[in-house]
This record gives C-alpha cells, sequence and structure tokens, in this order.
C-alpha cells in the first residue's frame, strides 16, 4: 500500500492540495466555501496549519463530533469514581453514555466507587411539562439511602433540562444542606450548548472552579505538602495510561497528590490547589482550570507527552526543570532505567513497521501527541485532524507534523474516506464509528479513542503495547484476504 517513491515536500503539499479540491467538488458551492476553511496542508515555511476550527459543524453533512453533555459527563466527571454522577433527563443520553471509556479504576463499584454505573432520572412526558426538581431531589435522596459511601454527587443536565428550567442549582444547595454539607454538584451541560463537546469541557472545569474550590473551605486544611507535590490533570487512565504515568513520575521523586480524572476522587479535586506542579497531558479538556489555578493559587503548570520513549523522555526532564537536582537526577535516573527496554521495543518491532503510512482522525490531544511514538517505530503520519479542536490545538500540532501533512478540522465521513481512497495509508487511526467503515473497505484500523480495548499506551510500560497493537493491526494476514473498492 505503501509508495515506494520519495515524494518532496512540494510534491506531497501539491498532491494534497489537488485531492482537497476533488473532494469539495462533491458538495453544492455554499457548503463547499465553508467546508474548504478546514481542509488544508500543513506549511512549515509559515509554520501554520491554516484551518477553521471550534465552528458549528454543517447541517446535514455526518459530523463524528459529541456534544456539551458528552464533554462534561462523558470526560471530566463520569471518571471520579467516588462519586454518583446523575444523567438528568431522558434515559437515552445517559444510555449511550454508560461504560463508553474504560476509565480504569480501583475500588468496590456500587459500594465506594460508581465509574461504571449509570444513573439516570428516566424524564417521561410528564417530566417535561410539570418539570423534574422533584423528582431530581427524590433521587437524590434514594442515592443518599441505597450509596452511603458516595462522597459526592453531579447532576450533569441534558438537552431537555436547559430548554423547560429544571432548577438544579437550587435542588443542589437545598439536598447538600440536608446532607451535611455533602457535595452536590450541578453541571450545566446541555448538549444543545456550544458546537462540540469542547464546550462541556469548559464548562465542567468552571463548574470544579466555583462548586469544588470556591467551596472546599477547610477541608484540605490538614494536608501535609511537600515541595514535590505535583497533580496529573487531563489524564483519563483509559487501559490504565494514568497508572503508567504516575509509575515515572513517583520514581523520579515526585509526589502525585491527584489525578484528574481517571481513578480520581472529589478529594484530590479539593486537594489540587495545593500542587506545587500541575502536569497537562489533555491541553484540550482541562487547559480552562489550569489556567484558573495558575492566576488565583499561582500554581505554574506545563504540557506533557507521554507517548512514546523520545517525547517521554523530553517530557521527563521539561518537568524535572521545574524542580531541584534530586528531581532532575530522578528524570535522569528513570531514563536510563528504561532506555534498554525501549532498545528492544523498536528492535522488535521498527523492522515490521518501517515505513508504514497513518492517517489519524481523533479527539483530544491525539492528532499531535501520538505522532511521535508512531516515528520512534518508523512510520510516517500523512495526515491528522481534531474532531473538537480550537486554533491553538492546530498551532500546537505545527511542532508534530512534516510540511505538506494533510490536515483536516471536523472532517466528514465522505471526506475523510475519500482521503483514505486517495492517499492509501497502511493504517488509519480514529474511533468506533469510522472503524468498521474502513476495515470493511481493507484498510487497517486501530480505534484511538479508547485503545481499542487495549492499553495503556502512555508511559514506557504503554509504548510496548502500542508498539504490539500497531503491528498486529497492520500485518495480520487477514488483509490478505480482503479487497479494498478502489481496487
Amino acid at each position: 500500500m505503501s509508495t515506494a517513491v520519495a515524494e518532496s515536500p512540494a510534491d506531497i503539499k501539491e498532491r494534497n492540495k489537488k485531492l482537497i479540491g476533488e473532494v469539495l467538488e462533491a458538495y453544492p458551492d455554499k457548503s463547499a466555501k465553508r467546508r474548504a476553511k478546514h481542509l488544508n496542508t500543513y506549511d512549515a515555511e509559515k509554520a501554520e496549519c491554516s484551518v477553521k476550527s471550534n465552528i458549528k459543524s454543517i447541517p446535514g453533512v455526518m459530523t463524528i463530533r459529541g456534544c456539551a453533555y458528552a464533554g462534561s459527563k462523558g470526560v471530566v466527571w463520569g471518571p471520579i469514581k467516588d462519586m454518583v454522577h446523575i444523567s438528568h433527563g431522558p434515559v437515552g443520553c445517559g444510555q449511550y453514555s454508560w461504560g463508553s471509556r474504560r476509565n480504569y479504576y480501583k475500588g468496590t463499584t456500587g459500594v465506594d466507587t460508581f465509574g461504571t454505573m449509570q444513573f439516570t432520572s428516566d424524564f417521561q412526558e410528564k417530566d417535561i411539562v410539570f418539570g423534574g426538581d422533584k423528582k431530581l431531589g427524590k433521587i437524590i435522596d434514594e442515592i443518599q439511602e441505597l450509596f452511603p459511601l458516595s462522597k459526592g454527587i453531579s447532576v450533569q443536565s441534558e438537552c431537555p433540562i436547559g430548554l423547560i428550567g429544571d432548577d438544579i442549582e437550587a435542588v443542589s444547595k437545598a439536598k447538600s444542606k440536608q446532607y451535611d454539607g455533602k457535595p452536590i454538584i450541578p453541571v450545566r451541560c446541555e448538549g444543545f450548548r456550544g458546537v462540540s463537546q469542547s464546550l462541556g469541557h469548559h464548562i465542567a472545569n468552571d463548574v470544579i472552579r466555583d462548586w469544588v474550590f470556591d467551596k472546599a473551605g477547610e477541608k484540605n486544611a490538614g494536608f501535609q505538602s511537600t515541595p514535590y507535590d505535583v497533580a496529573i490533570i487531563g489524564d483519563y487512565n483509559i487501559g490504565g495510561d494514568a497508572w503508567a504515568s504516575r509509575i515515572l513520575l513517583e520514581e523520579m521523586g515526585l509526589r502525585v497528590i491527584a489525578q484528574w480524572s481517571g481513578d480520581g476522587t472529589i478529594a484530590e479535586l479539593e486537594n489540587t490547589p495545593k500542587a506545587k506542579l500541575n502536569i497537562l497531558h489533555c491541553y484540550r479538556s482541562m487547559n480552562y482550570i489550569t489556567r484558573h489555578m495558575e492566576e488565583k493559587f499561582g500554581i505554574p503548570w506545563v504540557e506533557y507527552n507521554f507517548f512514546g520513549p523520545t517525547k517521554i523522555e523530553a517530557s521527563l526532564r521539561e518537568i524535572a526543570s521545574k524542580f531541584d537536582d534530586k528531581i532532575k537526577e530522578g528524570a535522569e535516573r528513570v531514563i536510563a532505567k528504561y532506555k534498554p527496554q525501549m532498545e528492544a521495543v523498536i528492535a522488535k518491532y521498527r523492522p515490521r513497521l518501517e515505513g508504514k503510512k497513518v492517517m489519524l482522525y481523533v479527539g483530544g490531544l491525539r492528532p499531535r501527541h501520538v505522532i511521535g511514538a508512531y516515528e520512534d517505530l518508523g512510520m510516517e503520519v500523512v495526515g491528522t485532524g481534531y474532531e473538537f479542536g480550537h486554533n491553538d490545538d492546530y498551532q500546537r500540532t505545527t511542532h508534530y507534523v512534516k510540511d505538506g501533512t494533510l490536515i483536516y478540522d471536523d472532517v466528514t465521513g465522505y471526506e475523510f474516506e475519500k482521503f483514505v481512497e486517495k492517499v492509501r495509508p497502511d493504517l488509519v487511526g480514529s474511533g468506533v464509528k469510522e472503524k468498521y467503515i474502513f476495515q470493511k473497505m481493507g484498510v487497517p484500523f486501530r480505534q484511538m479513542h479508547s485503545w481499542d480495548y487495549s492499553g495503556p499506551y502512555h508511559g514506557y510500560d504503554g509504548f510496548g503495547i502500542f508498539a504490539r497493537d500497531m503491528d498486529i493491526a497492520i500485518n495480520a494476514p487477514v488483509w490478505k484476504l480482503t479487497k479494498a473498492p478502489w481496487s
């Protein structure tokens, strides 16, 4: 599938520009003009991707985005394990989001952890007509009786709540007072807000600011601080990612006092303002709260990338640079410890993957952060894009991609299929909605939202699993038995 003829960046850029033009020809003029703003190539000379982003999708054109509810409940709040998260509204949203991500956690489900349980107010027609405030209050009472070890409750509002005007803030305040100040937190994350799940992240961050930090009071007064306290922000522990990352941070001498939000707790959220450094993995979902903590509490933050040994090494040194020589020496010790292991992984898999081309289309940080891991294996990312990225995400991507790389924002199903048909990558990394389409087209695929039921992919432990999974996907003998539609 890969071409053996080496192309210059200028040739690649020209070919990709022509491809974009061909794809746009299928649209009516008005739609083509709008979509053209979201498709481009990376220009190394200008150091920019030049695509429009965070703009409402075109009605009638299939998008792969989620909604604000998905961003809040599915990403930020849902993984906080010792809280019950109510999907307030009809059952559909809650059912669809139930267990859709593999946010691993330690605890006893239904006793002190609730991440894989689903709680919904199951709105019916009468609730739309008469309101659901009383029903919400009754549900909170039932949760308190059935799950007394829960440390808090969040109310994740679905679309009808914003339309009918349920006062979830009043209910939350009243019930929190009734239960001796137990955190009951209303989240106005109705799905119709904003253009994608990105606004749901922002809303969830603001709620943590207003309903957790501002109300924590003296809860963390007994917290014993050390000079090496850090908080992992924006790692959702998919397949155990945060655990793999935490091992390295602790081995270099740091103390992780909070994990946001995979395997995280409400107490960890409350303790985070005591950290000496916030280390941010998923910039898109959590940059809002780290910026707030920097402004209000004076806590610096640094973005890190634990995909692949090259980026892990650079990130460990960047994190260590914020501390004293003890931590800097610890970082070098960790890098040296795992170097033979990484060399063995590369020696095993790089000969099988060298020169293979990859196209990505994912959310959060993955469209850029995983590029280094592919390159460590000798692979090349020839196209990448975000489901719900903002301009600063694309600017950050310029540090990862090569000149002429195909860049696409909020790519439609039609566009993505056409790009894959013409570019002929050896592997596509995207979401579950795209997985079976491309596999039926005879293209190897990895589901890169939740690691296709594998993982972890973060850290040194994760890189070996990542390399194995890419090899399995590309070199599986099944592809010799399939025929692409264009063949």
